[in-house]
């Protein structure tokens, strides 16, 4: 059974940093990437940023040079991943609730969220709960 736990988000000011993490298992025979999304109030879940098996990487734009997606494989026998995303100058607009995700592997030609160099992952996957994270001016 997948399990994916987000952990650590929080209040901050605007300029502020703030690492937000995740615990992964259950995934070894589905897993393709790793990602981060946000979701603010009256606005749809969008793709903040992804990593490959290879540790290939992809960000937002709005993020690019800001945020830092890493993992830990803390177990090859249960394949137990820590996920994090480092967040820094973080802006008002950065308010959301932030969600992990284990994506299968693409199976089309083409992806609504990933660049070519994330090509293995699909738009699809579990997700966690979530944990807010909060930027004031």
């Amino acid at each position: 059974q997948v399990e994916v736990v987000e952990s650590g988000g929080g209040s901050v000011q605007a300029g502020g940093r703030l690492t937000v993490s995740c615990t992964i298992t259950g995934d070894r025979a589905t897993r393709s990437c790793l990602a981060w999304f946000r979701q603010s109030p009256g606005n749809e879940r969008v793709a903040v940023a992804g990593i490959d098996l290879d540790g290939n990487t992809a960000y937002a734009d709005a993020v690019k040079g800001r945020f830092t997606i890493s993992q830990e494989i803390v177990s090859q026998d249960t394949f137990k991943t820590n996920l994090y995303l480092s967040m820094i100058n973080l802006r008002p607009e950065a308010t959301a609730m932030y969600y992990c995700a284990t994506l299968k592997r693409r199976t089309v030609r083409s992806s609504r969220l990933w660049p070519e160099s994330l090509r293995a992952c699909a738009d699809f996957g579990d997700f966690g709960q979530g944990t807010q994270v909060t930027v004031s001016s």
